[in-house]
């Protein structure tokens, strides 16, 4: 890759600390490219993978699926499966790339997930899941964590969510997050099921007074800092947010170094595109596409001044042969000299 002018490196760090606020793994938006761009906006905020399949590592040596740039740091690698040794030997080759955490996905509902015996429907085999834990922490060091949901289809949440907790605690993994839904797995799509299903924060709430060794994050429709910071203060360990902190970047993650973590630092979403031009060089002379990073950056100015143009301005313009830096730039152009309409 060409060389470019890269933000501070920033390293390895206390993942218990960084996971105060992440970003949720989503498929076919928290990529590579993503992730840099929210690594931009705040430089403590813990970030997800999408996530990767063990077959697709262990069966199909797929292991570009594991790049990523340096500067992502701390960065969590969520991997989807069933059989513990499998995964295993996944969670050993995300540790071997220098992955800070590795997450096991027990709450993605789509058909194909449900196919492999993984996501959602591990919650109907704790005891499967702790086995799982239990093959990937005597493999590595890197810390192992599970994201659920609080239970699945007609299970009783307040039944089944702490002998899951109770099972994957005693195996070993000392931080969850949890998704504050049920996944049905018949009759809704995935979509569906970030909606549709209520939301029980009360349920989580009292899980963490169930497992108070338990580093417990909360994860479902929460959108702004101010709410993250309420469930902060209201005992939680953790909160992940996913579709605001995609479609909003600016409103989550520019400030939440400074609400969540007590530094100074608020990012200026300008800066970050500015910054961004260098990486988008180095993708470009690479062989890549200008709208394979762009796309991620439709929502920076949301509900400014200007935002619609520069939505309009890379949406129509990205994916056309030849667009580069430039076209960035003008789009980026009357948000930067005040001359938004």
């Amino acid at each position: 890759m060409a060389e470019y002018n890269s933000p501070r490196r920033q390293g390895k760090t206390d993942v218990k600390r960084a996971a105060r606020l992440s970003v949720a793994p989503m498929m076919d938006w928290t990529d590579r490219h993503c992730r840099y761009l929210h690594r931009l906006l705040s430089r403590k905020t813990l970030l997800y993978t999408e996530m990767v399949t063990a077959p697709a590592l262990v069966r199909g040596r797929a292991l570009h699926l594991l790049d990523y740039n340096p500067e992502e740091h701390p960065v969590a690698l969520q991997l989807g499966g069933s059989n513990p040794e499998e995964l295993a030997k996944a969670a050993r080759l995300g540790a071997e790339a220098g992955y800070d955490e590795i997450n096991l996905n027990c709450g993605c509902p789509s058909d194909r997930v449900q196919s492999g015996t993984f996501g959602a429907v591990l919650m109907k085999d704790p005891g499967l899941v702790a086995e799982c834990v239990t093959a990937m922490r005597s493999t590595i060091d890197t810390e192992i964590t599970v994201k659920c949901r609080i239970g699945v289809d007609d299970q009783e949440p307040e039944d089944v969510l702490p002998e899951f907790l109770a099972r994957i605690s005693a195996a070993g993994c000392e931080r969850v997050t949890i998704h504050a839904r049920k996944a049905w797995l018949k009759g809704l799509s995935p979509k569906e099921n970030r909606d549709i299903p209520p939301l029980d924060y009360d349920l989580v709430m009292r899980m963490k007074g169930l497992f108070p060794g338990l580093h417990i994050s909360i994860n479902g429709g929460i959108g702004s800092l101010e709410e993250a910071r309420g469930f902060l203060e209201a005992g939680l360990d953790g909160v992940m947010i996913g579709r605001a902190a995609y479609h909003t970047p600016t409103d989550i993650l520019a400030a939440a170094d400074a609400v969540i973590y007590g530094t100074d630092e608020v990012s200026d979403p300008v800066d970050v595109v500015r910054t961004m031009l260098p990486y988008i060089e180095a993708h470009l002379a690479s062989g890549g596409r200008l709208h394979q990073i762009t796309r991620h950056m439709l929502g920076l100015f949301a509900g400014r001044p200007g935002a619609r143009q520069w939505r309009r301005t890379l949406s129509e313009g990205a994916s056309r042969d030849g667009a580069g830096p430039d076209l960035v730039e003008q789009a980026l152009a009357p948000l930067q000299d005040g001359q938004a309409a």
